[in-house]
């Protein structure tokens, strides 16, 4: 799974919502951070749930999550901690007999 690709259909997704007008990211000390300007004065639990909508599309069928916080914000443009991330959990049995095996799980 290549998470740059994750990117850029998230990135594309989030440009063709009519609230955005510009959005892109940047890594500072290996942080990924998404920046966002708006057309209009937005507040930041709506445009929180709009980053959201767009990275559920992007997960469906993907064995991912995303998680995003509010960092600042200076004139239209926001600035969120955004990353895609693949859950810690074991998704198979790897035949240990493991006390915390997913076939002992449900």
């Amino acid at each position: 799974m290549n998470l740059e690709k994750i990117w850029d259909v998230f990135l594309c997704e989030l440009q063709v919502n009519p609230l955005i007008k510009r959005c892109y990211t940047r890594k500072v000390a290996g942080i990924p951070f998404l920046y966002v300007t708006t057309h209009s004065s937005a507040d930041t639990s709506h445009l929180q749930l709009v980053i959201q909508k767009s990275a559920v599309e992007v997960m469906k069928g993907k064995q991912l999550q995303a998680e995003c916080i509010f960092v600042r914000m200076h004139n239209d443009e926001f600035v969120f901690r955004h990353r895609f991330y693949v859950p810690l959990r074991k998704m198979f049995c790897c035949g240990n007999m493991c006390i915390d095996c997913v076939r002992f799980s449900k």
